[in-house]
């Protein structure tokens, strides 16, 4: 950096450590910040204390909330026999934008990863397993990345939970509309032809 300012350099440090954020982004980032009148920079800085103060897991289902429940544990027209387990509260928000699913959610935060010294005690598997004794729940779909971890995972899961009754089913996976079946991998025709459906 041109500038050897000490403050100036630790906020380009602190902004390349997000998420898909390069040198050349945290600099642009940090003098925005700084250009910033100061009472917005304070706002800025303020929004996000307040998010890590406020912002817990639902007690339920363990996706982001600010209250005891999130709102859809908290929404009763919700289908309670029903659960997606996702690793992610990212993707609870991609589900809920389809407006399609009207089940619960079960966010594991995160995926067994033996490589990352990641196993199931780190994960939120008690919680799900704490769930499902009741007898309300019929189905768990089990909607992990089809990555070797979110494959593990979702089979882990399966043989947990098959004993206890339950449908358990996995996202069918395949081909993206406007996608190319030249352009395909062998592993992703294979679930496209796995998760066909009637027409």
């Amino acid at each position: 950096m041109a500038y050897n300012v000490l403050p100036l350099t630790k906020l380009v440090e602190q902004f390349e450590r997000l998420p898909g954020i390069g040198r050349k982004s945290a600099q642009r980032l940090a003098f925005h910040m700084l250009g910033l009148p100061k009472e917005k920079a304070e706002e800025f800085a303020n929004t996000i204390l307040d998010a890590h103060r406020l912002i817990k897991k639902c007690a339920v289902c363990q996706n982001l909330t600010d209250q005891e429940l999130c709102p859809v544990c908290a929404d009763g027209k919700r289908d309670r026999s029903l659960i997606c387990v996702v690793e992610d509260p990212r993707d609870v928000v991609a589900f809920e934008r389809t407006r399609e699913y009207n089940g619960l959610y079960h966010v594991l935060h995160g995926l067994i990863s033996p490589m990352e010294g990641i196993g199931p005690d780190q994960l939120y598997i008690k919680e799900l397993l704490a769930r499902l004794t009741d007898g309300t729940v019929k189905e768990v779909i089990m909607a992990t990345n089809p990555t070797v971890e979110g494959e593990a995972t979702a089979m882990y899961l399966a043989r947990l939970l098959k004993p206890m009754g339950l449908k358990v089913t996995r996202l069918a996976y395949g081909i993206p509309v406007g996608g190319n079946l030249e352009y395909a991998d062998e592993v992703t025709l294979y679930r496209a032809l796995e998760g066909r459906s009637e027409i």
